[in-house]
């Protein structure tokens, strides 16, 4: 008898110590309901689904049809943002075929210039590439000692390469990348033409596929609003652009740099992008500085001067002037950044914030906060 009572208290605590291993192991849940209709669950399910399909389509459709989405989507939002500019010409008598010319011509002209300007430096440094990447490993010497753990930590987990790899050569991929490019740049010009001169026909075909009197005042405001942001944004933003680029050119010749307009000029295109643009310019100050200044410390003044600058500019300056109005979350643009980046390359990098002001406009009309809109 105490044999068998011994053994059900040794049961008891076997069950004790289980159930207290599962009061461990259990998830802490606050008050769980069963749902009210499965049916319900799964119908949003569905739809959820179909929505994911369909914009898995959408981007399968931007990313294959790159060569020609790119520049007519491209020279949409540039018509959309110069579109006060023609119709305030053509208030005063001057047609949209020439406003549209001229603008173009313009364009053009800016593009040559610009190649003229970089063909000779260009040149020289390309001419001087075997001294250049003598000059910046002397500099850089004291980086070996990381450089070299850093190779044999990946000889340990990848193994070594024991083949001769071939100098890279930079003129057939320069060739692959320029002959589509003015392929694209043609389409772009001629998009652009036709756009700002049909820009009303459009704007009225565009209204005029809604039959219901409200959706069409709703598409002719989000029209409006459209047309409103991306003007105000991208003029308030070439403007700040335009004064960042003096400054650099300034700093870049008080500091000794070779073509300093050239770098302020760079400056200022880069800046259309965030983060990534003054990255690639913060790199681009510091492989000159190493070529072109005796020391390292010397080479390190305008990078650390440019990261100042620019921080003071994104942080002070511009939310400053452009207000809250203008102000995109930071999240959201990298995020924009990333994604246009990877669909069209460099091109969809400068499309990321027009194209999220584009969709933050259409999404506050069409799902209003009590928050007020953005930008206006």
């Amino acid at each position: 008898m105490a044999w068998v009572t011994g053994a059900f208290r040794g049961e008891k605590d076997l069950d004790y110590i289980r159930a207290a291993k599962e009061r461990r192991l259990a998830l802490d849940i606050n008050d769980p309901q069963p749902v009210a209709n499965s049916q319900d669950l799964w119908q949003s399910a569905g739809r959820a689904a179909t929505i994911g399909i369909f914009l898995l389509l959408v981007g399968a459709v931007l990313y294959i049809g790159r060569a020609i989405l790119l520049p007519i989507f491209a020279a949409a939002v540039v018509a959309m943002t110069l579109a006060p500019a023609v119709r305030f010409a053509q208030k005063r008598g001057i047609s949209p075929w020439i406003t549209a010319l001229a603008i173009v011509a313009c364009a053009l002209a800016v593009l040559g210039l610009g190649a003229v300007a970089m063909a000779g430096p260009v040149s020289e440094w390309i001419a001087r590439a075997p001294e250049i990447g003598a000059t910046i490993k002397e500099r850089l010497s004291v980086l070996d000692a990381p450089l070299a753990a850093l190779r044999e930590l990946e000889r340990s987990f990848f193994g070594s390469n024991s083949g001769n790899s071939a100098p890279p050569n930079i003129v057939f991929p320069a060739v692959a990348f320029v002959t589509p490019a003015a392929g694209e740049l043609l389409v772009f010009f001629g998009a652009m033409i036709f756009f700002l001169v049909g820009q009303g026909a459009l704007r009225s075909q565009f209204i005029a596929m809604f039959s219901v009197r409200e959706s069409k005042l709703r598409a002719l405001k989000i029209l409006n609003d459209i047309e409103h942001n991306l003007t105000g944004y991208l003029t308030v933003v070439t403007m700040i652009n335009a004064a960042l680029g003096v400054i650099v050119a300034i700093g870049a010749w008080l500091l000794g740099f070779p073509s300093p307009v050239i770098f302020g000029v760079v400056a200022a295109v880069l800046n259309y992008l965030p983060y990534v643009g003054p990255a690639v310019m913060v790199v681009a100050l510091f492989g000159v500085g190493l070529i072109t200044f005796p020391s390292l410390g010397h080479a390190l003044i305008a990078p650390l001067a440019f990261v100042t600058l620019t921080t003071t500019e994104g942080h002070f300056i511009t939310p400053t002037i452009v207000g809250r109005r203008l102000t995109l979350n930071p999240l959201l643009v990298f995020l924009a950044l990333a994604f246009w980046a990877w669909m069209w390359g460099p091109i969809g990098a400068f499309l990321a914030v027009p194209i999220s002001i584009i969709g933050l406009v259409v999404a506050n009309h069409l799902f209003p906060t009590a928050e007020g809109h953005l930008p206006e």
